[in-house]
């Protein structure tokens, strides 16, 4: 299988110890997307699904913020522009972005400190897990700006990680959500300070890198495919992956290193 590159243009990308570390690299202005950085995180994330080298994601901020959303003169500007096939290409391409973090086949891991907004919003959305700082303030400002809050799959996953009610005030009013709102929402799954939020984050990343790979490719499909299935479906489904993942090595692995006593070492196969 393919290595992940890291030789990105369009944002920051350093790949160490199985960790992809990534952010948005325009600090001065809040790290806002741009069309280029869109498109290159879209096709980065579907390279990844390929990729034997990466176990896990960590997205970090930058220059204490995580990301503004669409920039407002290289994106929202330009947008006012177009006729409705050329906005209809455009969000289906911000959507696809969506689609290869959730396909991607590797955890990711949103370390969110500062503003965190729009697009940046999504972006911490779409990942497995949250980690913030208590100076993040996160907002689906669609409705600020007078679009739909039905961007990029916020009302579908949105609702699925914080409830119905809750999903429905963020996107309806625009507002920021707090840190410790989004803490006991379960939005993040915990709270730290900004020089500890890296640290905590990879080393998460690390924890589940560390683990069987494929297993944790097969947990990732499951937990989006399941969506969309009955409980029936569901548990069919389960029971044909959990199959699958008995044939591979790591099951022997941890059988064998369990019935040694000593910890198991998994290589994702």
């Amino acid at each position: 299988m393919n290595a992940m590159r890291d030789n990105v243009t369009h944002f920051r990308c350093r790949i160490e110890n199985s960790i992809a570390h990534l952010a948005l690299d325009r600090p001065e202005r809040k790290n806002p997307l741009t069309f280029d950085s869109y498109a290159e995180m879209r096709d980065w994330f579907r390279d990844l699904h390929y990729a034997d080298d990466v176990g896990a994601v960590v997205f970090e901020p930058n220059g204490g913020n995580f990301s503004s959303g669409g920039d407002v003169h290289e994106i929202i500007g330009p947008l006012t522009e177009m006729n409705m096939k050329e906005l209809l290409a455009f969000t289906r391409m911000t959507g696809d972005l969506v689609k290869a973090m959730v396909n991607c086949g590797k955890p990711v891991i949103a370390a969110v400190d500062g503003v965190c907004a729009g697009a940046g919003a999504i972006i911490a959305m779409a990942s497995d897990l949250r980690i913030a700082t208590p100076e993040a303030k996160t907002a689906f400002l669609f409705n600020r700006v007078g679009l739909a809050g039905c961007d990029m799959g916020a009302c579908a996953i949105l609702p699925r990680i914080i409830g119905q009610g809750r999903a429905a005030e963020l996107l309806y009013t625009g507002r920021s959500m707090s840190a410790t709102e989004g803490e006991a929402w379960g939005f993040f799954n915990r709270l730290t300070s900004a020089d500890t939020l890296i640290e905590e984050a990879t080393t998460l990343a690390s924890r589940i890198a560390a683990g069987p790979g494929f297993a944790n490719m097969m947990t990732k499909t499951m937990l989006a495919q399941e969506w969309s299935m009955s409980i029936e479906q569901a548990i069919e489904a389960e029971a044909q992956a959990q199959a699958i993942c008995m044939q591979g090595q790591d099951f022997r692995r941890a059988y064998e290193a369990f019935a040694a006593k000593r910890k198991p070492v998994f290589e994702g196969d």
